[in-house]
């Protein structure tokens, strides 16, 4: 059985692992809490950081590279496309966005506004953030007009990628998604194993709903 540490971007792995069908345990992380007396997480990654898991011998941090990596290892299935898929440009491209272009310059500022002095949160680097995910949202509202998923029509770990980052700006920076990118994530969200997977992950779950999104 697979062992997932922590809630938050592990949401994505949760999620991906409910649509494969792949048994796991979530197994939560304190990040606030004292995580230096954490010490069997810290031995899966001394680094620190959420999401990790343990696939026997296996261990793997960074949420993208973990959906990947199920992927290839306890696949092949229809979230993955191959290289003789004509959209496999696209799922390439929008399953790293999700993370590098969406995420995490949203995580940035959200760091910034929780951990910054109070006179430096409205600083250049939170502008800079905001207009990295600006620029990379065009491009997802882009693809959106053409086809109902990031690549193509079908539902792939590319929207799970995206759609995770675009739910993080929404419950975080109170971000207003237009509508294409809100019909976007109620297509998404109505699988069945988005919720099942928000039900493996309790303090997720708490949170949104004390949001009132």
């Amino acid at each position: 059985m697979i062992i997932v540490y922590g809630e938050g971007r592990g949401f994505r792995v949760l999620w991906l692992m409910e649509e494969m069908g792949l048994a796991y345990r979530m197994r939560p992380v304190d990040l606030l809490g004292g995580i230096e007396k954490d010490t069997e997480f810290l031995a899966v990654n001394p680094a620190g950081f959420i999401p990790a898991i343990v696939d026997g011998e296996t261990v793997m941090v960074e949420s993208i590279a973990i959906l990947q990596y199920l992927l290839a290892r306890h696949g092949p299935g229809p979230l993955a496309l191959g290289p003789e898929d004509p959209h496999f440009p696209a799922y390439l491209q929008f399953l790293h966005m999700g993370e590098a272009g969406l995420a995490g310059p949203v995580n940035a500022i959200v760091a910034t506004d929780i951990l910054a002095p109070e006179d430096d949160k409205a600083n250049w680097t939170v502008g800079w953030a905001r207009s990295i995910f600006e620029s990379r949202l065009g491009l997802v509202s882009r693809q959106l007009a053409k086809t109902p998923y990031v690549a193509g029509d079908s539902f792939t770990a590319a929207d799970i990628s995206v759609t995770y980052a675009l739910q993080f700006a929404q419950r975080t920076i109170g971000y207003a998604l237009g509508e294409t990118e809100l019909a976007y994530i109620a297509r998404t969200t109505s699988r069945p194993a988005y919720g099942r997977a928000m039900d493996a992950c309790p303090a997720t779950k708490a949170w949104v709903a004390s949001l009132n999104l």
